[in-house]
């Protein structure tokens, strides 16, 4: 047997290599994606939170230590001191000062509307430090507001101040981190697919060589088994498949010593049963030769033994000629043959030249085995003529490559069932008849003869009504194992 080649391995769409490799790169990036997100939000929070304490603290301390030195109510010049005084205690702030109807600020050109009138309602209502975190122009900002109070019952003095802190510097920080993050997720999605190859390798090549071993039990070598290595569940599948093949070596050694032991029984019977058969069957010639001289009921008897007699030599016979099929003992004896004469010659040695209409063109030659040809014709319109309705025709056609002998009736043509059937010993297609002129054994025969001329019948219905059975030969066959070219 040829061995089958191994198949090469590559990564397949749709492949199990490929699937364990995705989920290994997709599980990566998920847990890559989460701890990303997780460690960005709180490494931001924690930045915002820490710059945004801190700038506050600062904001009060500061705000405290020059309240001591101005006087209430300030004048427009003293309420921008105150703001100017402020300012110089913060880091890149832009402080607001109010009071009542006047404003003053540390920049001038700085844009107050960063200050909220929901961030100065809260300051004026609650009088207390509030901040709030706005965008403008793209950027983020800290603001925050306090009343400046003068005693312990914290009476308000009119005055509040605001100060406008960047929080730039930190959404920078926060914005590096998350890249130096993100550029360390491709490394691992890296280390996981190379990981997930080699899981895929790890947990793959058991499985491959169970495909192996099963294609190699499939094409008959029952011999195959598969290394064990491991305690996990592939190994526990590997020592199922031996288990099951030897399982099965055991039956089909059995079964085919069964199948040997039955083939020689029938071979052993059938030839044991030719010297006795032989003997009557010339018994049965004198018999019918003197059945008319026989009284009515007597030549009767001897007519029904003849026929029987000879029915069970054929039985014999087919018997006999099945069992050379199967030792691999037929042999052909080809000769250079027209085959338009061959069929001609078994019609008429059969009688039944009058009863089939033959198409057969001269000059049609092939090398075959014409005694088997000749069993092969005898079956096939033999099989026509019972079972069929006339007219029986016989058309031989020929190609550069391949012959072919059509044999056809109007009959009622083959059920689906009978044609899957036709060709298996001892078949008949009316079940329910015990008894019947044939064996059963005649298309089989058919069929195993032009299988050792290389050749086959096929069988179907005929459009029209009827069957159609047509061997195929090839038009030149080599020599072959078996021939006799004697």
């Amino acid at each position: 047997m040829t061995p089958r080649p191994a198949p090469r391995r590559r990564l397949r769409l749709g492949g199990l290599r490929t699937r364990l490799l995705v989920a290994f790169v997709l599980v990566s990036l998920l847990s890559a994606g989460a701890a990303t997100a997780l460690a960005y939000r709180e490494a931001r929070t924690a930045i915002v939170h820490r710059a945004q304490n801190a700038a506050l603290e600062e904001f009060r301390d500061q705000v405290e230590e020059v309240a001591r030195h101005t006087e209430v109510p300030p004048d427009g010049p003293a309420l921008t001191r105150f703001a100017e005084d402020v300012a110089d205690g913060l880091r890149d702030g832009v402080v607001v000062a109010r009071y009542h109807d006047r404003t003053a600020s540390s920049d001038p050109a700085a844009d107050q509307t960063r200050v909220t009138a929901e961030l100065r309602a809260t300051v004026r209502s609650d009088n207390r430090l509030a901040f709030q975190r706005v965008e403008h122009a793209g950027r983020p900002w800290l603001v925050a507001g306090t009343p400046v109070v003068y005693d312990r019952a914290r009476h308000a003095s009119g005055l509040e101040v605001f100060a406008i802190v960047s929080l730039e510097p930190e959404q920078q920080d926060t914005a590096a981190l998350l890249r130096t993050v993100r550029d360390g997720v491709l490394p691992v999605v890296g280390v996981a697919a190379v990981l997930a190859l080699l899981a895929a390798r790890t947990v793959l090549r058991p499985v491959r060589d169970l495909g192996r071993a099963t294609r190699n039990l499939a094409d008959g070598e029952l011999t195959t088994r598969v290394t064990v290595t491991g305690r996990d569940e592939l190994a526990d599948l590997a020592r199922t498949f031996n288990h099951t093949a030897d399982a099965l070596q055991t039956s089909v050694a059995e079964l085919r010593e069964q199948e040997a032991t039955a083939r020689r029984f029938v071979a052993d019977v059938s030839h044991e049963l030719r010297t006795p058969l032989a003997a009557m069957t010339m018994v049965c010639t004198v018999l019918d030769e003197d059945a008319d001289q026989l009284p009515p009921d007597t030549a009767q008897a001897a007519r029904t033994v003849s026929t029987e007699t000879a029915k069970l030599a054929k039985l014999v016979e087919d018997l006999i000629e099945i069992s050379r099929f199967d030792a691999g003992a037929a042999a052909l004896t080809p000769h250079e043959t027209d085959l338009a004469d061959a069929v001609r010659g078994t019609l008429a040695a059969r009688g039944w030249t009058g009863r089939v209409h033959a198409e057969l063109p001269t000059g049609v030659r092939a090398r075959v085995d014409r005694r088997r040809l000749d069993v092969v014709v005898a079956n096939l319109v033999g099989n026509a003529l019972r079972h069929g309705a006339p007219p029986v025709t016989v058309v031989l056609t020929a190609t550069g490559e391949e012959l072919s002998l059509a044999v056809s009736d109007r009959g009622p043509g083959l059920p689906p069932e009978a044609a899957r059937h036709v060709f298996d010993r001892f078949y008949k297609a009316d079940t329910a008849r015990t008894r019947s002129e044939g064996s059963g054994l005649g298309m089989a025969i058919a069929l195993e003869n032009a299988r050792l001329h290389g050749g086959t019948i096929e069988v179907a219905d005929r459009p029209d009504g009827g069957a159609v059975f047509t061997l195929r030969l090839p038009r030149r066959r080599g020599a072959r194992c078996g021939e006799d070219d004697a």
